[in-house]
């Protein structure tokens, strides 16, 4: 079992570069209604594929380096990374078969 983790521009390279698996990377703000359900299927997610996946957000008010390198330019933006590259991104509050299907594009 898992659950989504929160990282920083600090941790970025070390949790979701060069990890091992597949990421999901959840670009959100506290201010933004569709993150706030999103949060709750990405925290199931987490607990379901944990072992394959990691799931993990980053706050873009507080870790604006980040998000303003890989384009962020609206909240919610899910990105898969695999191999320290992003290959799939989706913006907008999507439905749970929806975030599956996006993560098997990197399984």
């Amino acid at each position: 079992m898992g659950s989504a983790k929160a990282v920083t521009d600090a941790t970025f390279v070390s949790d979701v570069l060069q990890s091992d698996k597949p990421v999901l990377v959840d670009f959100w703000a506290e201010w933004c209604q569709p993150c706030r359900k999103v949060a709750p299927v990405l925290e199931e997610i987490a607990g379901e594929m944990g072992d394959q996946v990691t799931i993990v957000k980053l706050d873009i008010d507080a870790n604006p380096e980040t998000a303003r390198a890989y384009r962020v330019m609206s909240v919610p933006t899910l990105t898969v990374f695999k191999g320290g590259r992003p290959v799939q991104s989706v913006a907008g509050a999507k439905p749970k078969g929806d975030i599956l299907r996006l993560i098997q594009t990197a399984l």
